[in-house]
């Protein structure tokens, strides 16, 4: 019962790393998640890989997405999500926290923490949501500052660099891709592509792996995972899908229970206590240390 934690060998297989995804030349779907459980969840699911969103940390944490998380904020959540999943996990670091010196702080921090990537963008501070009016961005010659001290920082964490230029032109954002490339990035990000005669404008232009957000509610378009597939993105990242639906049902459920005072209609919606033991392997722990006295699930057939 409990071979996953003493015995090497009986562990699954470990999951591919982000540069073997990459390599296989398909697209993978990347999803969205900000601490273990909704990690668990995503791993679960089926998913390979996963994004740690800036916008979902700080949401769940009752932030707006304005660059007001610390860099202890996002390595103890990125910490915690490898440890949950053990997937390749993309790590949302806004404007890298400061200037070059942070950025490169921030990828010994993240490789620390066991990242795959680390993610930085041209916005200047402080930064918005890619999707809204009125971002400013850094000069050019900026990031690629930061994307080259996070490459020379890095030994093994991937660079994806972010450039939100296409609220200039689609010229101007593909021109600082170019310079991001050049100054080291492994993976380039077009933020808020609003159609997909653009997006395959973007991937005809750049030859190396590409990032494309299919967030909602936003200035992109809902495109299929097929589609994106077809066009040749490499990575497909879903950033706060799972929070939007999580926030929704936990709002709908306390505004029940604060009307009702009753959770009973609620009960068929709800993972019981065996299934949540079942998901965080609550018994394999317990059974580890002999002086725990073995847990018997409450009998709720009555009721």
């Amino acid at each position: 019962m409990t071979d996953w934690l003493l015995n090497r060998a009986a562990r699954p297989p470990a999951p591919a790393t982000l540069p073997a995804l990459l390599e296989t030349g398909g697209t993978t779907a990347v999803a969205g998640c900000w601490d273990g459980m909704s990690a668990l969840l995503a791993k679960r699911a089926g998913f390979d890989a996963l994004y740690l969103s800036g916008a979902a940390l700080s949401a769940s944490m009752a932030l707006p997405d304005l660059g007001l998380l610390t860099m202890e904020d996002v390595t103890r959540a990125a910490r915690t999500v490898v440890r949950a999943s053990g997937l390749p996990l993309i790590v949302d670091a806004d404007t890298g926290f400061g200037e070059a010196l942070n950025v490169m702080r921030a990828v010994r921090e993240l490789e620390a923490a066991g990242a795959a990537a680390i993610q930085i963008e041209d916005q200047d501070f402080p930064k918005k949501c890619g999707h809204l009016n009125d971002k400013r961005l850094v000069p050019a010659d900026e990031m690629c500052r930061k994307v080259a001290a996070a490459k020379a920082a890095a030994d093994s964490l991937l660079v994806c660099a972010r450039t939100d230029a296409v609220m200039i032109s689609l010229d101007e954002a593909l021109t600082r891709a170019r310079a991001y490339v050049n100054a080291g990035a492994d993976i380039v990000f077009v933020e808020a592509m609003t159609s997909a005669e653009m997006v395959r404008e973007v991937r005809a232009a750049l030859d190396i792996p590409l990032l494309g957000n299919m967030t909602e509610f936003g200035r992109t378009p809902i495109i299929p995972l097929a589609d994106w597939a077809d066009w040749g993105v490499n990575l497909v990242i879903y950033p706060v899908s799972a929070l939007r639906i999580a926030s929704r049902a936990m709002e709908e459920f306390y505004s029940r229970l604060k009307a009702n005072g009753d959770v009973s209609a609620d009960l068929p919606a709800m993972m019981t206590r065996a299934e949540l033991y079942e998901r965080i392997r609550y018994f394999d722990y317990e059974h580890l240390d002999e002086s725990i006295a073995a847990t018997v699930l409450p009998d709720t057939s009555d009721h």
